[in-house]
């Protein structure tokens, strides 16, 4: 019996030992937690000046050539080396040949008919000078000019409906106009250049068999390019050809100013744009290269342009009034990548410049710079 008595008195000591220690431990962690500081952010402010905002329509694209030549080969033959290198770069002047196709054995051919007509010219002379003496003059004078190492000169001009008669009976007529057929044609056998510009594309090297409807390469004229542009159909009213537009390269290092040549009267179906198309000259410019642009849509009055981080969800700002934080609401008229157009904010007032994380109305703040104007004051 002792020895129980002992027993349970030797556990309700030690589970009272037991509490107490743990109440020791907890009050020991209690008297250590240091008591939290109450935290004021720091926030940057700017006061509210409405004024004329120019809304710019950003858009960007990549430089065509304005004047642009295809070539095509209209005839058969060996491609014959020229004056130039038909390689891509290389540069070429107005009148100067592109591509010189192998024409002797057609060449041959106009002769041969150039030869026939005058032939047939000289033929008609002796019954000229018997029957139309009063013509006769002036058919001597066209064989007189006649040369067959130059373009058929055009026949002389018919005075009589007896001449056209003598003159069509003996055929001269179709004669003429076919030997015109093979000129037109001969002259397909070289491709000069329609202007000052670069080869660009060559598809052909010397020696090469072209034939009738291939593609020998692509020609451009230098230092005028167009840039095709997308922009939204709101602002498409905005839009004026002959309106000057500022461009910049992709790295913002060269700008340049174009301007509005044409817009397209169709609006996209599926992007819901107007396309539009900026001329732009300069002499370090080449096709296919990126540049952005910067399209002048309108002014709008009365209004500011901050960031768009500063716009809540329910078109509304911070204002700082007397260290809190209020909000305010806002009409915005105009988004850009990273900037927005308000309207509807008052003259004065005092709002914040920059994001605050965890911001909401009534938080308590101190504006950036106040401390060290205080200091001052004193």
């Amino acid at each position: 019996m002792r020895k129980i008595i002992i027993s349970v008195i030797a556990g309700i000591l030690v589970i009272g030992g037991s509490i107490y220690g743990a109440k020791l431990i907890v009050a020991s962690k209690e008297n250590r937690r240091p008591q939290p500081k109450k935290i004021v952010k720091t926030v940057f402010v700017d006061t509210v000046k409405n004024g004329m905002v120019s809304i710019k329509v950003p858009a960007n694209g990549n430089l065509i050539a304005k004047n642009r030549v295809e070539l095509y080969a209209e005839v058969q033959g060996v491609f014959r080396k020229g004056s130039q290198l038909f390689k891509t770069g290389q540069e070429y002047r107005k009148g100067q040949t592109l591509i010189r196709i192998d024409a002797s054995e057609y060449y041959a051919s106009v002769q041969s008919a150039k030869s026939n007509l005058y032939n047939l010219v000289t033929s008609i002379m002796p019954d000229l000078q018997l029957d139309y003496p009063q013509h006769f003059s002036k058919w001597q004078n066209y064989l007189a000019n006649f040369d067959l190492e130059k373009t058929t000169p055009k026949l002389p001009k018919i005075d009589s409906d007896k001449e056209k008669f003598f003159i069509t009976g003996r055929g001269i007529y179709t004669s003429y106009y076919n030997v015109k057929n093979l000129e037109q044609r001969l002259a397909k056998y070289a491709i000069a250049a329609p202007f000052e510009g670069i080869l660009t594309e060559a598809l052909v090297t010397e020696g090469t068999l072209v034939r009738v409807g291939q593609k020998l390469g692509e020609f451009i004229k230098t230092g005028t390019y167009e840039l095709e542009v997308a922009i939204g159909k709101t602002y498409a009213d905005f839009l004026k050809i002959g309106k000057e537009v500022k461009l910049s390269n992709l790295d913002k290092t060269q700008s340049y100013t174009g301007k509005v040549v044409r817009i397209n009267g169709r609006v996209d179906q599926a992007t819901q744009t107007i396309t539009a198309f900026i001329e732009v000259k300069g002499a370090n410019l080449k096709e296919g290269q990126y540049l952005e642009a910067n399209l002048n849509a309108k002014n709008e009055p009365n209004a500011i342009e901050v960031d768009r981080a500063l716009l809540t969800e329910n078109d509304q700002i911070y204002v700082v009034r007397d260290s809190i934080l209020d909000v305010i609401d806002v009409l915005p008229v105009y988004f850009s990548d990273k900037k927005v157009v308000l309207k509807n904010v008052p003259e004065g007032e005092t709002i914040v410049s920059k994001p605050v994380a965890g911001a909401y109305a009534g938080m308590l703040v101190k504006v950036f710079g106040s401390e060290i104007t205080e200091k001052a004051g004193k």
